[in-house]
């Protein structure tokens, strides 16, 4: 039986331009329905609608829509703000198309957002691991997560530059209200950016509550494009 997350929105833009890309979306999504029931809305943008996410994922609590965008920069932040306003329940989660982690670290967090101990909460411990390619296959082929974590250290870490915060991008759950009142994302980041160390610094500014669970978070790995995505 799944675990009760209704409360919890997970929001997901993407783009589709590889094959490597689709597989890690629908890595990405069963890591979450797999155990939990909860509500996911994928957002897809691209040139032309193939049908090929909603032939693939076919659970219940994930949502699709499709937007024709001919732009071949990928205006992350604007999608995420679309979804945003569809989200109807207390918790909201931004959620990178390429990530994995412990479900575990996914209890935590909205565990701190339901007591309201905190008003956003990560997942993770800013540790933000790119798997490379090899072991990115062998998730793909065996679904291991516990492989993932054994081999850490062969993994490049993500975004260092960000310093002693660590990570803030890829995975991080929010009350809907605060993110909200606290202007949901900035689309003056056109494109790939500097959008999730910004929001990050501007929930500060707004005196919000910050967590981060223990544990990691994985990107698998894919090749880089214009977006730098």
């Amino acid at each position: 039986m799944r675990i009760d997350l209704t409360d919890t929105t997970f929001i997901i833009p993407v783009r589709i331009d590889s094959m490597i890309r689709l597989e890690n979306l629908l890595m990405s999504v069963d890591s979450i329905v797999r155990y939990f029931r909860t509500r996911i809305l994928i957002l897809e943008a691209s040139s032309y609608q193939n049908e090929i996410i909603p032939s693939l994922i076919k659970d219940d609590t994930v949502k699709y829509t499709f937007l024709v965008d001919k732009d071949p920069v990928f205006y992350k932040t604007k999608y995420l703000n679309i979804l945003a306003k569809q989200v109807d329940t207390p918790l909201v989660c931004i959620w990178d198309a390429d990530v994995i982690l412990d479900h575990l670290q996914i209890l935590d967090a909205v565990k701190q957002l339901r007591t309201r101990t905190s008003d956003v909460a990560y997942p993770y411990d800013g540790n933000f691991l790119d798997t490379s390619d090899i072991l990115r296959e062998h998730y793909w082929l065996h679904r291991d997560l516990d492989f993932l974590k054994k081999h850490q250290a062969k993994m490049n870490s993500l975004y260092t530059v960000e310093g002693v915060i660590g990570a803030v991008g890829g995975a991080v759950f929010a009350q809907t209200e605060k993110y909200l009142q606290a202007g949901m994302e900035n689309e003056d980041f056109y494109g790939w950016g500097l959008e999730d160390g910004e929001r990050h610094y501007r929930w500060l500014s707004f005196g919000y509550r910050i967590y981060r669970s223990e544990g990691c978070l994985f990107h698998l790995s894919h090749p880089r494009d214009q977006n730098g995505m």
